[in-house]
This record gives C-alpha cells, sequence and structure tokens, in this order.
C-alpha cells in the first residue's frame, strides 16, 4: 500500500464528519424556524392597540347612553351592557397580552425580564400546559360576560335573539368549561408523573 494512500479507517470518519455537519445544520435551521412566530406575536401587539381604541369607543358610547334621553331604567340597562362590553375587551385584551408574552417566552426565546420590577407574577413559572389552563380559563371568563349579557338583554322590549341561539351559547359555553377542567386535570397528571420521575 502506498504510503500517501488514505488508511482504510479514514474515510468513515470522513462520511461521518460530512454527516454530522449536514445534521448540525439541519437541526441548527429547525430551532432557527422558531424566529418565524416571532411577526405573528408582533402582529397580535397589533391586534392589541386597536383593543385600546375600542375600549375608547365602548366608553364613549357609555357616556353617550348615560347622558342620553330615555327611561331611568332603560338608562341603567344600557348603562349595565355598556360596563360589560368595556370588561369583554378587557378580557380580550387580557388573553392577547397573555398569548404574546406567555406565547413567545415559551416557543421563541426566554425574555430577560430579571431585573424588571413589575414582571408578571405568573410568567416566572409560564410553560405550555400553564399557558393553556390560563387560555382556556380567559375564555372561560369572555363567555361568561356574552352570556351575562345576553341574559340582560332578554329583559328589553326589541329583542331578537331566538331561544336557539341562547341555548347554543349556554352549551358554548359549557363546552368551554369542561376543556378547561380536562386541561387542568390532564396538566396535574402530566406534574405528579413528572415529580415521580424528579423522586426517583
Amino acid at each position: 500500500m502506498s504510503a500517501h494512500s488514505p488508511s482504510p479507517a479514514s474515510k468513515p470518519n470522513g462520511k461521518k464528519g460530512t454527516a454530522s455537519f449536514i445534521e448540525r445544520s439541519l437541526e441548527g435551521a429547525i430551532f432557527s424556524s422558531r424566529w418565524l412566530q416571532a411577526p405573528l406575536y408582533a402582529g397580535l401587539i397589533i391586534a392589541q392597540l386597536i383593543y385600546v381604541c375600542q375600549f375608547f369607543r365602548e366608553l364613549w358610547h357609555l357616556f353617550a347612553t348615560f347622558f342620553g334621553p330615555g327611561k331611568i331604567e332603560d338608562i341603567s340597562t344600557g348603562i349595565m351592557i355598556g360596563v360589560l362590553g368595556l370588561i369583554d375587551v378587557v378580557m380580550v385584551a387580557n388573553l392577547v397580552i397573555m398569548v404574546v408574552i406567555g406565547g413567545y417566552e415559551t416557543f421563541v426565546s426566554r425574555l430577560d425580564l430579571e431585573d424588571k420590577a413589575d414582571k408578571p407574577e405568573w410568567l416566572s413559572h409560564v410553560n405550555a400546559g400553564v399557558l393553556k389552563i390560563k387560555l382556556g380559563t380567559a375564555l372561560i371568563s369572555i363567555s361568561s360576560i356574552h352570556l351575562l349579557k345576553t341574559f340582560i338583554e332578554v329583559r328589553e322590549l326589541g329583542f331578537q335573539i331566538q331561544n336557539d341561539a341562547i341555548k347554543w351559547q349556554v352549551v358554548i359555553h359549557v363546552i368551554f368549561l369542561v376543556s378547561a377542567i380536562v386541561l387542568a386535570w390532564t396538566d396535574r397528571i402530566m406534574m405528579a408523573g413528572l415529580r415521580e420521575q424528579a423522586k426517583h
């Protein structure tokens, strides 16, 4: 064998090195693809700004209802519905900001907030399971607000929603409630399993 010919052991090592380089590059590209979600969260921030404008529109309408003409009972009902509308906007805005902060922290990159005194308390132990439970709870709250608005509007003479629509609102609310309970129960089982593994 010539002195300059490669040894039999050098060929597999070269192929292994090439395969390892390709594998590392592919894994790096897959891991970096999480940044494709960043523009989605930026879009949700713009949606949050739109909801801020919607809140002040609802507030202006509430002032118009309060100072407008009409019977005191109708004005009281209108104010109650207006306040529930404001709460609805706030609850949806909370849901959006929860998805933006929690989703970015969980799926894109950790937020460097160690020196922030006003860091949200729930962000310190956020994960996919906790985020799903919080989102489910927020959806239940929003559904409750819509259901309460419907029950208040039932007393008005010009109420247009049919009984089937009210029934479906109740059914959807119950589905949200059951889904949140199932998510919490599933997360509890998973955490119990992780704790058992940590003990062993």
